[in-house]
């Protein structure tokens, strides 16, 4: 029994050298995205990170059209295109009668479209699966350096933006009374959304890194209101996610990708907590609750 569960739970990472690394990779993306997911989840912006997701796709297949699978062209030209598109959205709903996320909208479609079609133009359909969901088993060194390193000026700019960022998503009238560094902490937080964006590109495709960014941060709320426990309760249930991912996809063969893996397991968190959480769960909300007695 002690082996079986030896076999399915430790002997993948103490036996192969990738699932280790992809382990470490995913926790390099827990800790710097799920606190991410957490304040576009308290600013509704929830749906801005999926639309810049999407974003970023015609920049690394631009990349992928002049160098092939290198990780400096894709990851700048990614960048280029997530700061492109977040300003032109903003240009466009200051300047328009559009507002911010139907702008959005419109270029997370428009990018979508264009990307594939840059891909397709030099690719196969395997590069194309590649691009849109990723390799997280295929991790080498150099995009493990990327995403450690992005995790660590994430949380370095989180920590210096925290009471700014907190009062926004509370009260961002006052924050704007009493501070002009309203628009400048938006930029900042937009800029790191992309970066991390970018960096689970890597291992998750363009489709699929926002999944680690968000259905953590929904999850934890079902638990907890406080923003900090949220922050933490959400980064490890990205770990949880991502370990639960892979041993799932491991003992699964090759029948389950890890990438779709690990995002299924997020959701079967997200779900669990939607059912039987003590912050708003839906069991709390439909079992009848003691009355108060004198």
């Amino acid at each position: 029994m002690l082996s079986s569960l030896y076999d399915l739970f430790i002997g993948p990472f103490a036996e192969f050298d990738f699932m280790r690394r992809a382990l470490v990779g995913i926790i390099a993306l827990s800790v710097s995205g799920a606190p991410i997911g957490v304040f576009l989840m308290l600013r509704r912006m929830s749906l801005t990170g999926d639309a810049m997701a999407h974003a970023i796709l015609p920049g690394a297949a631009i990349g992928y059209l002049v160098a092939g699978f290198s990780l400096p062209a894709m990851t700048i030209g990614g960048l280029a295109a997530g700061f492109a598109v977040a300003l032109a959205a903003g240009a466009v709903a200051r300047l328009t009668v559009l507002k911010e996320d139907a702008s959005l909208a419109a270029f997370y479609l428009i990018s979508l479209a264009l990307g594939v079609t840059i891909v397709s133009l030099r690719g196969s359909a395997v590069d194309l699966l590649h691009v849109l969901f990723g390799n997280v088993l295929a991790l080498d060194d150099d995009v493990l350096i990327l995403l450690s390193s992005v995790a660590t000026l994430s949380l370095l700019t989180l920590a210096a933006l925290y009471r700014p960022l907190v009062m926004e998503c509370v009260d961002p009238g006052f924050l704007r009374s009493v501070s002009r560094s309203g628009g400048v902490v938006h930029l900042t937080f937009l800029a790191l959304v992309v970066l991390n964006l970018v960096a689970g590109f890597h291992a998750l495709g363009t489709l699929l890194a926002v999944g680690l960014m968000m259905l953590p941060a929904a999850a934890a709320r079902f638990w907890t209101a406080d923003i900090t426990r949220l922050i933490l309760l959400a980064t490890g249930f990205g770990m949880l996610s991502g370990y639960g991912g892979l041993v799932l996809s491991y003992s699964a063969g090759a029948n389950l990708p890890a990438g779709p893996a690990i995002i299924l397991a997020a959701g079967a968190l997200y779900l669990g907590s939607l059912l039987i959480g003590s912050q708003g769960g839906l069991a709390r909300r439909l079992l009848p609750r003691p009355h108060l007695q004198r």
